[in-house]
């Protein structure tokens, strides 16, 4: 039982060290656990994400054709990984509800104790795991937007319209100098195409100067946009209203800022935190912004604040008790999602402080989980 490892400090230490054979043998049973959970719940969700959106993907278009099942698989298999990371706290909440099961039908738990050794020690490679998932699942979440985000929208776009290039229109983006963009219609670079705008006009700061810049196309290569029909004249009175004719634009606009301002619209949960804080900094006042950002930082920590409220109400051993117990914890699982998504709802449309919509759910429900979890019998 005592195996090597870190000595484990404070009220959770009965002379165990962390990463002994008992840490390790739960850490097991919660990783087999956890690959339960996933694909139940993943599974769950991709189904229900199916039964709402495939008539739509497989619908005949105007030529008469259906796009084919291999487009279709591809998209899902892109979506797979985000459908994971909205679910992916309930997938821990499951994983240790199972593994927690599985200790005490066994009576592993009961063992455990009349050994000296108290549960909170022995769910404590739980805690840990759902620690690194939660860290896991941030990094998941940024890596999974720069690499596969911008595949899985354009081809859910060509599945929808049967456009081969997906279109942006009317958009007002902030480029890195806090400029403000209008761009009518943004043809984004698929298939090796160079970035296009369509309908292009930016209000420039330029020292004491403010000057406007249109351009009927705007294509960009190599970090500049070369302008079609481009002209530029002052907006300020005392410098005059001479037109000058301009043919190229060295702007901080990225066709990532671009695509960053079409997903603020369109889908602004759907942002990583890198995006977030881009657009914080360029726009300081919108507190949507920030309000994510907020949200993006808790989110780690709803992988342990879910165990700390369910886990005690299972610690029952009476088995007519544990079952009742799993399910009043489960149903304070689902409070917490309902407090956060009216709290982020709140928080988005400028009722609450960031500050507060962010973190309100983790710390309400957290301290509610350490009380019942401190007061349960171990």
């Amino acid at each position: 039982m005592r195996g090597k490892g870190v000595r484990v400090p404070g009220a959770w230490s009965t002379g165990l060290r962390l990463g002994g054979r008992l840490d390790r043998y739960v850490a097991e049973l919660f990783i087999g656990s956890y690959a339960v959970a996933i694909l139940l719940i993943v599974g769950i969700f991709l189904i229900m994400d199916m039964t709402s959106s495939l008539d739509d993907y497989m619908a005949v278009g105007e030529d008469g054709m259906s796009p084919s099942g291999w487009l279709v698989v591809r998209l899902y298999l892109l979506k797979i990984p985000f459908l994971f990371l909205e679910v992916a706290p309930f997938v821990t909440l499951v994983g240790g509800l199972f593994t927690v099961s599985k200790l005490m039908a066994n009576r592993e738990v009961i063992a455990a104790l009349g050994a000296g050794v108290s549960a909170r020690r022995v769910l404590l490679p739980v805690f840990v795991c759902a620690g690194i998932l939660g860290l896991g699942m941030f990094g998941l979440r940024e890596l999974a937007t720069e690499s596969i985000g911008e595949r899985r929208d354009n081809l859910a776009d060509r599945l929808i319209t049967r456009r081969n290039t997906p279109v942006y229109e009317n958009l007002w983006v902030k480029d890195a100098r806090g400029n403000p963009i209008r761009i009518a219609e943004y043809y984004p670079s698929v298939g090796g195409g160079n970035p296009r705008i369509h309908g292009f006009a930016a209000t420039l700061n330029q020292g004491d100067n403010w000057v406007k810049v249109t351009a009927r196309d705007a294509t960009y290569i190599d970090g500049v946009w070369q302008l079609s029909d481009g002209f530029r004249f002052s907006i300020m009175e005392s410098a005059g209203k001479e037109t000058e004719v301009v043919t190229s634009l060295e702007s901080g606009l990225t066709p990532r800022d671009i695509r960053t301002a079409w997903k603020a619209r369109e889908a602004p949960t759907d942002l990583s935190f890198s995006e977030l804080q881009e657009l914080s900094q360029r726009d300081p006042d919108n507190i949507q912004w920030h309000t994510l950002l907020q949200v993006n930082l808790a989110f780690p920590f709803a992988h342990i604040v879910l165990l700390l409220v369910a886990l005690p109400f299972l610690l029952r051993y009476e088995r007519s008790k544990g079952a009742a117990g799993a399910g009043l914890g489960f149903i304070l699982c689902i409070f917490y999602f309902a407090l956060d998504f009216v709290c982020r709802s709140l928080g988005l449309q400028g009722e609450m402080g960031a500050m507060v919509a962010g973190w309100l759910p983790v710390l309400l429900f957290g301290s509610l989980g350490v009380v019942v979890f401190s007061s349960s019998r171990t």
